[in-house]
């Protein structure tokens, strides 16, 4: 894996304007030891975001955690998201989705796909979400307000990412329904 949790830790405790990061979430919770999974940002919020099948770059299949950069994403509050399946996919209930990852900044928006990314753009992806996961994990230790902000925050979040499996599992359904009928509407048409 090209993304190493640990080394990036021990990067932002080199560096003079992130190393602050560290020592904040440290103060509260303790040294932070082991991959990202058994952190308490992660095991309390990250991992409640379980991730879909979607399309990655082919070339970079066994290189990355592509469930955890998806967890990261749609547990995010700093950009939106969106599974979309490609024009040309449209017909096709088999195909993967793709997973539109929205970022804004002041008056500019950035929309790309997972699988268009390159790889040094996915290792920053992982280096921002897990420090905004980081932050936010320490504020709520903090700060009492803004513990309550982010824990309602992290619920809209929750609901948002439900509601839209039951509404991808409610099309999927359709779609298939779709298939079937028109399947066997065009038996019955081959028996005309």
């Amino acid at each position: 894996m090209l993304f190493d949790f640990q080394a990036f830790i021990e990067e932002l405790r080199e560096k003079a304007e992130k190393k602050q990061i560290v020592e904040k979430y440290e103060k509260f919770l303790g040294p932070i030891t082991g991959n990202y999974d058994q952190q308490e940002w992660f095991t309390q919020y990250v991992s409640l975001f379980n991730p879909i099948e979607c399309k990655i770059p082919e070339e970079l299949k066994s290189d990355f955690d592509w469930g955890f950069l998806q967890q990261l994403v749609l547990s995010s509050f700093s950009s939106d998201y969106e599974f979309k399946k490609a024009t040309e996919d449209k017909d096709n209930a088999e195909a993967l989705k793709d997973l539109y990852i929205a970022v804004k900044s002041g008056d500019q928006s950035v929309v790309k796909t997972v699988s268009e990314l390159w790889s040094f753009q996915i290792l920053r992806l992982y280096e921002i979400y897990i420090e905004e996961q980081i932050n936010l994990h320490a504020l709520m230790y903090e700060d009492e307000k803004e513990k309550t902000a982010i824990q309602q925050e992290r619920e809209m979040r929750l609901k948002r990412r439900q509601l839209y499996l039951d509404t991808m599992d409610k099309d999927e359904l359709k779609a298939k329904a779709k298939e079937e009928q028109e399947g066997k509407l065009g038996n019955l048409y081959d028996q005309l």
